[in-house]
């Protein structure tokens, strides 16, 4: 397609039908130009392509793969650049143009509705797992729209809600994802969210859509509206946007018309929305035909993947895994084994291939065991006929195995939850079996993070989120010790709500959502302010143990690089996920006391030793200076961490940098600590101060008096040290000669 060419021949009524949505999934055909419209379907977890406009829930029949909290769990980049490639294959099957996926909103307050669609708390591994995926779904010929930029981080009122913050909150941490995934992907499309940032609606906010994402970080895709986001579309169209999803319809297209015509729009300004629009129908047009792909293949993939994700919490005793023909007396216990919650609500329903519940799976694990349904998942109140026979049978097994999670009413997109507890039937229950019988396990199957008042009481508890269409043989898979769990959080699970650092006012004022904790969010408040927690951040235990050696660290003033070594020290083969922390000791500004800059996942066999490398660039060492608007890397003494999780270091060394920047003038406002710390500046304010004091004063002053060994007292003196320059005047120093010293620092 020549572009220019094609922009040329539209008319203004066809510029305008481009940049409006129709039918609800698809962009606008221009058929006398050839311009084909492309389909677009929700794809998080799997293809959701709509069949009946009116059904929401009434779609083709696709493989649903593990939510993305499964999926993050594995921090695998391999594994989710698989994911993309399996998705993209089938939407190309489908012809589908536009995945909108992945969803990579941080997890702020674990009561955020969509927390189960969203992939961490952390913006590195949300950015680094994400990239893989949209890479991987664009090498199928099948373009993303990456959501919802930014800062959707509460569902309530979300279409009008202000996520209110500072800027350096907003660039190093809800900024942080998208800008790592539009630099290292290049997504098709972004999608903007319904919130607001700073009392702007992201829709139509220049500063980000057009400053930030276009400007600063060179994104040539398409910008296009989550679904009725858009307020005011000439205004959001002059700030960045370029399609409106769904539209309006006819009324979508005559007010662009309108607003052209009237000057409210200038067609410039429309142009190059329909440039950008015009790149994306090229560049992923639908396939021609379409076909089919392997559902079974697909299936065990997905099977694979939950298999990676797993995250094993709590294994009390080596309480698991369970040996089929060696484990004694099982008994299952739970609603969800035989009805499983596996997959999100919303955007993220799909309609399963194949779904495995866990009872079904359960002959094919090896293990023989009796279910009892012991709650009903419809209602909070215990049925004491259902727990009593559960609690009869726990007490005459070896190992009682308990399902519990959120029915899928508590949790989906549309609303946030006011809750960390499970229903009390099922928490009541919990805690009863786990009287009756010690050797009982807890699998959840939740989208985020839950209070577990139970939590000393089990022995273990496995952690399967929200598994997708294999959750029962996936479970089996770890339970039995055919897969070796390797999964890691990444969010902490806190003890209460309480705990968490918005718990007083997440959600309370409908119009405004404030960050006070600002940088201070998940493990960064928690590790900072040395809290306990239930989970931390990283957190996943595995069927063997692993040793972290031999750390070696090579620098120069553009980053570092770390080697060290991590051997399997168990009997089993199994999956290790060495993190890299770094401690900021350089910076005046507040800092966490460390934060996630790197990490790996690395397989080893029984008695292997495998050497890893990471590398941090000077970036991963700055912070946002909201003066000077730009990153910074400050000189000085940082601390590297290799840990197992946030609270699990196993290596840990200073380090200190030398960035080779240039040094901040000296003016009066510069203190006398920093000048007497930097040798040059100290031999200069000797020189041009100190010296001629000496040689005009008859007796010593507060600054030429010296101690027995003739040293300057007021160089040691710690409050004299705390002092600008400007104050040593009020002491009796001429200014001509502070002038003097000011004007030499700063000729160096």
């Amino acid at each position: 397609m020549d572009i220019e060419r094609t922009l040329a021949a539209l008319t203004l009524p066809e510029k305008a039908a481009l940049v409006t949505g129709h039918n609800g999934w698809f962009t606008a055909a221009i058929e006398r130009l050839g311009l084909p419209a492309l389909m677009m379907t929700d794809g998080p977890s799997g293809l959701r392509k709509q069949v009946s406009p009116t059904d929401f829930n009434d779609s083709v029949k696709a493989i649903a793969y593990p939510s993305s909290a499964l999926s993050a769990s594995t921090w695998n980049e391999d594994l989710m650049r698989q994911l993309g490639e399996h998705l993209g294959t089938e939407a190309r099957a489908e012809q589908v143009s536009l995945l909108l996926g992945p969803g990579v909103n941080l997890k702020r307050s674990p009561l955020g509705g969509r927390n189960f669609e969203y992939l961490a708390e952390d913006p590195l591994v949300a950015g680094k797992l994400a990239s893989a995926y949209v890479q991987g779904v664009q090498s199928q010929h099948v373009g993303v729209a990456v959501k919802h930029f930014a800062a959707n981080n509460r569902e309530n009122q979300r279409f009008t809600a202000s996520s209110d913050m500072t800027q350096r909150t907003l660039r190093e941490l809800y900024l942080r994802t998208f800008e790592i995934i539009v630099k290292a992907a290049f997504p098709a499309t972004m999608m903007t969210s319904y919130n607001k940032i700073n009392g702007v609606l992201n829709s139509q906010n220049k500063r980000l859509l057009r400053e930030i994402l276009r400007d600063e970080w060179g994104y040539h895709g398409a910008v296009m509206s989550d679904w009725g986001a858009v307020a005011d579309h000439p205004l959001a169209l002059r700030a960045g946007l370029d399609l409106e999803m769904p539209g309006k319809g006819q009324a979508s297209i005559d007010e662009i018309i309108r607003a052209v015509e009237t000057g409210e729009l200038d067609e410039g300004t429309l142009n190059k929305s329909i440039r950008h629009l015009l790149h994306v129908i090229q560049d992923w047009a639908p396939a021609a035909e379409a076909s089919t792909y392997d559902h079974t293949s697909h299936h065990d993939f997905a099977r694979k993947l939950a298999d990676d994700g797993i995250v094993l919490l709590k294994n009390h005793h080596d309480e698991l895994p369970l040996e089929p023909g060696k484990s004694g007396k099982i008994v299952i216990i739970g609603e969800l084994a035989e009805h499983p919650r596996y997959q999100g609500a919303g955007s993220s329903h799909v309609n399963p291939s194949e779904l495995k519940t866990p009872l079904e799976a359960l002959a094919a694990s090896g293990l023989e065991a009796k279910y009892y349904p012991g709650y009903r998942l419809d209602e909070d109140e215990t049925d004491e006929k259902l727990a009593d026979a559960a609690l009869a049978a726990a007490r005459g097994a070896d190992h009682v195995i308990v399902f519990a999670g959120y029915p899928a009413a508590s949790e989906s997109e549309g609303f946030d939850k006011n809750s960390l507890m499970l229903p009390e039937n099922q928490t009541d229950l919990i805690g009863s079996l786990a009287k009756a019988n010690v050797h009982t396990t807890v699998v959840l199957q939740n989208g985020s993070a839950v209070e577990m008042p139970w939590v000393h009481a089990v022995n273990a508890i496995v952690e399967t989120y929200l598994a997708g269409e294999a959750v029962g043989e996936a479970t089996w898979d770890v339970i039995t010790g055919k897969v070796n769990p390797s999964g890691h959080l990444t969010e902490t699970f806190p003890l209460r709500l309480t705990d968490t650092p918005m718990a007083p006012t997440f959600g309370q004022d409908p119009h405004h959502e404030y960050y006070t904790e600002g940088l201070f969010m998940g493990y960064r408040y928690y590790d900072t302010h040395e809290m306990h927690v239930l989970f931390p951040f990283g957190h996943g235990l595995s069927y063997t143990t692993f040793e972290y050696t031999k750390m070696i660290i090579t620098k120069n003033e553009h980053g570092a690089t770390i080697v060290f070594n991590v051997t399997n020290t168990g009997d089993r083969a199994g999956q290790a996920v060495p993190q890299l922390y770094v401690a900021n000791h350089a910076t005046h500004a507040p800092m966490p006391t460390k934060e996630l800059r790197a990490f790996t996942k690395v397989a080893l066999d029984s008695g292997e030793t495998k050497q890893v490398t990471l590398k941090l660039n000077r970036r991963d060492f700055s912070w946002w200076c909201e003066p000077k608007k730009r990153w910074q890397a400050d000189s000085g003494d940082y601390e590297i961490m290799i840990g197992d999780s946030s609270r699990d270091m196993r290596l840990q060394t200073k380090l200190s940098m030398d960035f080779k920047n240039s040094p901040a003038p000296v003016t009066e406002d510069t203190y006398l600590s920093r000048v007497v710390s930097d040798d040059h500046l100290r031999e200069l304010f000797l020189e041009n101060v100190i010296a001629p004091l000496q040689a005009t004063e008859e007796t010593p002053s507060m600054l030429t008096a010296t101690d027995g060994d003739g040293q300057l007292m007021a160089l040691q003196n710690r409050m004299f040290l705390n002092m600008p320059l400007r104050a040593t005047v009020s002491l009796g120093t001429p200014l001509d000669l502070i002038e003097n010293f000011i004007s030499a620092a700063n000729k160096h």
